[in-house]
This record gives C-alpha cells, structure tokens and sequence, in this order.
C-alpha cells in the first residue's frame, strides 16, 4: 500500500490572486502555482506574439481584457468564439495562410495574470496591459460575432478584431523573415516581398 501523500499547499500569493478572481470576478480557477483561468467558461483566448498583439491594441481600440505573458499577447474574446477562429479566418480570406494566431476555449486554460494594483509579481508572470473590470458582467464587453445586425450592446467586434489580428500576425512573420534573409543575402540583392 502506497503511502498517503498530502496535497501540495498553495502559497500565499497564489491563494490571494484566486480568491481575487473569484471574489472580484466572479471567476473560476484551477491549480495553484501557477493559479490557472479556465477558458470556455466566460471567455475565450485569442493567443498571437507580444509584438503583432502591441500593433493590434494600437490599431483596435475596443478589444475587451489583454494580458502580456512572456512573448505571447492574449486577447479574452466571449466564449465560443474559439470555435468560430477557424471559419472566420478562412471568410476573412486568411485560411491556408501560416499565422501564429490560435485561439484557446473550452478545455483549455492560462495563467492568471497578476491581479491589477499588486505591486510585486514573480519573475515572468503574466500581467494585465488592459485589465477585466471587477464586479462587471465579463460577457458584455467582450468581442463576439455581432451576426446579422446590430447586437445593441457596447461590445467590440469579434471580426474586426481577428482581422486587424492576423493582419499584424503575417506582418510580423514578413517582417522575421526578411530579417532572416537579410542576415545571409548579399547587399546587392533585393527581396521580392520589400
């Protein structure tokens, strides 16, 4: 008979940035180090690189809760919308074009940003650049497909929002790739796509 082992217990910090999400939000959590956000539940991820994600929030102004983790951005879009990424790329005429766009919802999770106003974060956590509005119905202001007419709410647009993404998505992969072929061409040789 294998010996009973306890659970692992929660640090201070962790157990403080749960019951934040739960008592501010209204927010489920899992795990709890690093405290975890299920997806599918009251929103979904949209996940693309830090430097194509700062292009979009300068072009979108409207996007709903932004999180920065390492060099990935994620954008909280309504739940479902995960499911909708796929045919909304390939209406948008981005299908068969390589993005680093993915899109994370039911079943999936992230890391819990740090909660907005702590002054002291682990190394390499993930932060709030634009942070959820506690004690607010998250669903509302989130991006989600508008449909056939006006939604009547002040929500962002799902579609305008994937688009302006992977638009500084294949920007950004034009832009590596022609840092990498700038790096071994010859100066005399230009490239095709400049």
């Amino acid at each position: 008979m294998a010996p009973l082992v306890p659970p692992p217990r929660s640090s201070p910090e962790a157990d403080g940035c749960a019951q934040w999400y739960a008592r501010e939000l209204g927010w489920a959590t899992a795990g709890t180090s690093p405290v975890r956000l299920p997806t599918g539940l009251r929103f979904d991820v949209l996940d693309l690189p830090a430097a194509a994600g700062r292009a979009v929030l300068r072009r979108v102004a409207r996007t709903g809760p932004v999180a920065l983790a390492g060099q990935r951005m994620w954008l909280l879009v309504s739940a479902g919308s995960a499911d909708e990424l796929p045919g909304l790329l390939d209406w948008l005429e981005w299908g068969g074009i390589t993005l680093d766009l993915t899109a994370i919802g039911t079943g999936g999770s992230i890391t819990a940003p740090v909660p907005p106003g702590r002054t002291t974060a682990p190394p390499g956590a993930a932060l709030w650049l634009r942070h959820p509005e506690p004690r607010r119905a998250v669903e509302v202001p989130l991006p989600a497909l508008a449909g056939f007419g006006d939604r009547g709410d002040d929500a962002p647009d799902l579609v305008r929002l994937v688009d302006a993404a992977a638009t500084e998505c294949h920007r950004a992969r034009l832009a590596q790739a022609r840092r990498n072929l700038g790096a071994g061409r010859p100066a005399s040789q230009p490239l095709a796509f400049s």
